[in-house]
């Protein structure tokens, strides 16, 4: 086992970590741009070293400074959390060139699910179900047209190297088209330095469905059950459940037992989620992230398992010491992403907190970096924290969590809770009737007048 990790992240995710390493009698890192000088992970870790000024760029992507980090600390491995560089195949490589462990898959793997068509061809010759649509990028207008009517209205463009929504456009008739591939290409090319785009058949109310999968390197692969992500503005989560109220006993074996064989015979390790869109009782594969998730806290409610921990301990060279069967999901688990935004607008909202309250009792869990007169910094994403509550069904866990966000507190900026308060009462919510498009709708249709 590792004597001492580097924690090359920030916020929830960092502490997270910290967290799971001293359970395990593991020293820990953190690193830290000057902006989080003062940030809870920095202040609880064993050791700490600034790598840069405030920019991401300049601190938590400087790669030299992290392996700086690293060689001055004399830590064995580096946890990449999620974010930053956490999916970043090089990184993985130079992290392993310099004789220290990468918590997290290979970087061939990482390289592989990283380009969405190479991803997407891989899965489904290891029998994992995709959407329809384009063999590979499509390189003009013509081409573009030809596939769309081949697959019929509304389609998907999205970018080959995308990610949180960014380079994917809907075109819903051929006049659609032009403008959605340009727009697509322009913002790919900005986001991702690659304007390469393809197609897909556009669903019209699909679940996104995702399951967790666990690997060591000794040839096994579990998977810890599904979990429910459709709750989503502009492509990014808010809400994720586990089970997913959408399926049943039947579509939840066949699609893990999917997954876990096709991951055995891709000699996966480490953790990872493979994501699909649900519609209609059939399953299509969207993306797979080679990370640990936001959301991994959910499956964890249900399993019992601390998820981080096995991932460290598989990434050290330990076997998984459970077998498929001894998996046993109870109950079931929500999570809430409280983000530092106006609950209408989504505008960020950095500043300092003023006072802070986290809600407590009987399957509740708040994982956040934040406390009182801690300031949010305007550099980075905007999660603020995770309200993640469990209970014995669905409906008691509903109502824990209606009374959990009302108990919760974080003064001084605009959070998403009031919206959180406001889609634990809605009927569709409570009813687990709802689909991707669901909360932009709900959202379009009761946005006060002021904030249109």
């Amino acid at each position: 086992m590792f004597e001492k990790v580097l924690i090359a992240n920030r916020g929830e995710i960092a502490l997270r970590i910290n967290r799971a390493c001293k359970e395990m009698g593991i020293a820990t890192v953190a690193v830290h741009s000057t902006a989080d000088a003062s940030a809870m992970h920095v202040r609880l870790a064993d050791e700490s070293v600034c790598i840069g000024p405030p920019p991401a760029a300049q601190s938590y992507l400087n790669i030299p400074q992290i392996i700086a980090a690293c060689e001055i600390t004399g830590a064995e491995a580096i946890h990449p959390g999620y974010g930053f560089l956490s999916e970043n195949a090089r990184f993985a490589e130079i992290v392993r060139e310099h004789g220290i462990a990468f918590i997290g898959p290979t970087p061939e793997h990482i390289r592989l699910m990283g380009d969405k068509i190479a991803a997407k061809q891989a899965v489904k010759s290891l029998g994992i179900p995709t959407v329809p649509g384009s063999d590979g990028a499509v390189s003009s207008d013509a081409e573009a047209a030809r596939v769309a009517d081949e697959m019929g209205y509304p389609v998907l463009i999205k970018a080959t190297a995308g990610g949180g929504g960014r380079g994917m456009k809907v075109a819903r008739s051929p006049s659609d088209l032009s403008l959605a591939l340009s727009t697509a290409r322009s913002e790919a090319k900005a986001a991702f330095a690659n304007d390469e785009v393809y197609m897909e058949k556009y669903l019209q109310r699909p679940r996104h469905i995702e399951v967790q999968v666990l690997a060591d390197s000794h040839g096994k692969v579990l998977h810890l059950g599904e979990r429910d992500c459709s709750l989503q503005r502009r492509h990014q989560k808010l809400w994720e459940e586990a089970p997913s109220p959408a399926l049943n006993a039947a579509q939840r074996q066949e699609i893990g037992a999917t997954v876990t064989r096709a991951l055995e015979k891709l000699g996966y390790l480490g953790v990872g989620t493979v994501e699909f869109l649900f519609e209609d009782g059939g399953f299509y594969f969207i993306e797979m992230n080679t990370r640990l998730q936001v959301e991994h806290p959910v499956t964890e409610a249900i399993t019992g398992l601390d998820i981080v921990r096995e991932q460290i301990r598989v990434a050290a060279g330990g076997a998984l010491e459970m077998e498929q069967s001894d998996i046993v999901f109870s109950g079931h688990a929500i999570e809430c992403r409280i983000n530092a935004e106006n609950p209408f607008t989504f505008r960020p909202s950095p500043g300092t907190i003023t006072h802070f309250h986290a809600p407590g009792g009987l399957g509740v869990r708040f994982d956040s970096a934040i406390y009182d007169g801690y300031k949010i910094p305007p550099y980075y994403d905007s999660l603020a924290g995770k309200l993640i509550v469990h209970g014995r069904n669905r409906n008691e866990c509903l109502m824990r969590l209606r009374r959990s966000l009302d108990e919760l507190v974080v003064g001084g900026i605009d959070t998403t809770i009031p919206l959180f308060q406001k889609l634990v009462r809605e009927p569709d919510i409570l009813n687990g009737d709802y689909h991707i498009h669901w909360l932009e709708h709900y959202l379009a249709a009761s946005r006060p007048t002021s904030a249109k």
